[in-house]
């Protein structure tokens, strides 16, 4: 393929948010295994503090943090102009336009994986390779994500939302008390497990609520589902396809940010180490999920597995990590798809809509 016919895609990476640090390697990961013979990549750095840049520089720099500056870095902006579907370059007192085949971001947790930055390229018309606007933001509410999974069918977890301003000790005793003990604190929309306590007695409810409030304006209580977890990746626009399903086996705590990251008392096994049967029936809940929830692109869907087989749906990571040893990866790995193989259908099917 002549390089001038290649498709332009912007790769968005970093972000306002707590899991910048794991945006950046997500994205390096993706940058250096895309075909550059079929795809013209267009790199768009986020900083913490929200501001776009175009980047120009070496993509390793991106792996260590050093990406920004002023030399390699022009800042950018999403232009409202519909008909361009692409970026501004703010070159001084010039502009320069970008025109977009399509956006991949590579963004995880608040003001990426949130619906945020999907509006600003949807509403340029930039196509958008991953979940839209609404799934995005629907999969990033954990109290919406479990009232619609439950309309498909699918047994959740119960739970009790709290915002700030409704903030009351008493009810949130009562509560605790309803849903039983051990039960999950968590913030209602973050990623990583960011600001998750798992709650053993009730004088510790307190404490673990506000830090959750931390992260986020409201709060949920959740009851704790006995069994593992374990998670499934989807792949896919109008057909559908799974990766094998694998299984996280902790020896204590639960799966927060620090064992997602180095694994000291967890192990994941991919395939799960359950029956081909149950593992069909978990693939098949995760396309219910992936389809109720209007995920588009790709997705991780996350459950619970009871010790009598029962599967319960936990949360669905739009944007989930995705480094070549990264869980998405290689559950689809195991299924026949290499790393490659998986981000050359990934921008294949963009190419289809």
């Amino acid at each position: 393929m002549e390089m001038k016919n290649r498709k332009k895609i912007a790769v968005l990476f970093g972000g306002c948010s707590s899991e910048y640090e794991v945006s950046l390697q997500s994205a390096y990961a993706v940058i250096t295994h895309i075909d550059t013979e079929q795809y013209e990549l267009v790199l768009i750095g986020i900083t913490k503090t929200g501001k776009w840049y175009l980047y120009q520089g070496d993509p390793v720099n991106i792996q260590g943090d050093s990406w920004y500056n002023e030399e390699e870095c022009i800042p950018a902006v999403v232009s409202p102009d519909k008909e361009l579907h692409g970026i501004l370059l703010m070159k001084g007192r010039e502009t320069e336009e970008i025109s977009l085949d399509g956006a991949l971001p590579i963004l995880h947790g608040r003001n990426g994986e949130d619906g945020t930055v999907q509006g600003a390229l949807e509403l340029a018309e930039i196509p958008v390779i991953g979940c839209g606007t609404m799934s995005s933001a629907v999969c990033m509410d954990k109290e919406m994500a479990h009232r619609l999974a439950g309309e498909q069918g699918v047994k959740v977890p119960r739970s009790y939302t709290i915002p700030r301003e409704d903030l009351n000790l008493m009810d949130i005793k009562i509560k605790g008390r309803e849903l039983g003990y051990p039960l999950f604190v968590k913030p209602l929309r973050a990623g990583s497990s960011f600001g998750i306590t798992r709650v053993e007695k009730a004088e510790d409810l307190r404490l673990a609520v506000e830090h959750a409030f931390e992260y986020d304006s409201s709060v949920i209580l959740e009851e704790m589902i006995a069994g593992f977890e374990v998670g499934c990746a989807v792949l896919g626009t109008k057909e559908l396809m799974t990766g094998a399903v694998d299984e996280i086996e902790l020896s204590e705590g639960f799966f927060d940010y620090t064992e997602k990251y180095t694994l000291k008392t967890s192990k994941i096994h991919v395939p799960a180490r359950i029956s081909p049967e149950k593992a069909k029936e978990i693939q098949e809940t995760a396309k219910i999920i992936y389809r109720g929830l209007g995920c588009n692109y790709f997705a991780r869907v996350d459950m619970f597995l009871t010790p009598s087989g029962e599967i319960y749906f936990n949360e669905v990571n739009t944007i989930p990590g995705f480094t070549s040893h990264s869980r998405y990866p290689n559950m689809m790995k195991a299924a026949g798809v290499s790393f490659e193989e998986l981000l050359s259908r990934l921008l294949e099917l963009s190419g289809r809509d």
